[in-house]
């Protein structure tokens, strides 16, 4: 009885331990590169190109990913790393399936544990969920699922030193975009993206709620007229079909 009772607390710290294993200190430099060479303007991803191109330098940058670090990173460095992370993993699982119309026609893209990161496989989920936690509702602006009508993927990468300033530009890129948001000053009135509602309860966190959320990061001129009013928040469509630079043409639908 004792040895196994010794058995089990060995294996329950041991459990413990790896989950707190620190993050790798990864250089964002090579992630930043592929970034600024397969992405365009308008934030779309040259997958036939990277694929042919690139495939190996984003297999040797996540390769580092799986690395165990020496000591916690900052929670700014966290935040960028895992935000990187999530990106890279995403396209090189798009990469790993490609040619196809969309992530969602892959095997379980976002809930299985397929990915090493700091020692320990997880699942783009996963990554998610500790995102979430650390209270930044910014977060969804900066994360690529690899469709059309996901927030614009970010043509560098996301570093700790400068991480408020990229998510703010971020958010207010992805708001601005009227084919994934549309403010009706007149009527105090914003159709947004349905991610504002699946993920409705870390925008309530926000000073304000998701109406103070908009208010901060909305193009100013869309909300001019409707200040002095609450702001009523419908959600549009979502398209899932690839957010590839030749992909599909955006198509209304919602998600699967």
């Amino acid at each position: 009885m004792r040895t196994f009772l010794y058995l089990v607390a060995l294996l329950t710290f041991a459990r413990l331990s790896y989950s707190q294993q620190p993050l790798p200190d990864v250089d964002a430099a090579p992630w930043d590169a592929l970034l600024k060479e397969f992405v365009n303007a308008q934030h779309r991803v040259d997958y036939a190109r990277l694929k042919r191109e690139g495939s190996g330098r984003l297999k040797d940058y996540t390769s580092t990913l799986a690395e165990v670090g020496n000591q916690p990173p900052s929670a700014d460095q966290e935040k960028a790393l895992l935000i990187n992370a999530y990106n890279a993993f995403t396209i090189q699982w798009v990469l790993d399936n490609y040619p196809i119309e969309s992530i969602w026609s892959t095997s379980a893209p976002f809930a299985e544990a397929r990915h090493q990161l700091g020692g320990k496989r997880v699942s783009l989920d996963q990554i998610e969920s500790q995102l979430r936690a650390m209270g930044d509702p910014r977060i969804h602006a900066a994360l690529v699922c690899a469709a059309r009508s996901c927030p614009p993927l970010r043509r560098e990468a996301y570093v700790g030193g400068r991480l408020d300033q990229e998510l703010d530009d971020n958010v207010r890129q992805w708001l601005a975009d009227r084919s994934l948001n549309t403010f009706d000053s007149e009527h105090a009135q914003a159709e947004v993206s349905p991610i504002f509602k699946w993920y409705g309860k870390d925008f309530d966190s926000y000073p304000g709620g998701l109406e103070g959320f908009l208010r901060q990061y909305a193009p100013p001129d869309e909300l001019r007229l409707g200040l002095e009013r609450s702001i009523e928040a419908r959600n549009g469509v979502f398209a899932p079909t690839l957010s590839s630079r030749l992909g599909p043409k955006l198509v209304p639908g919602s998600r699967p």
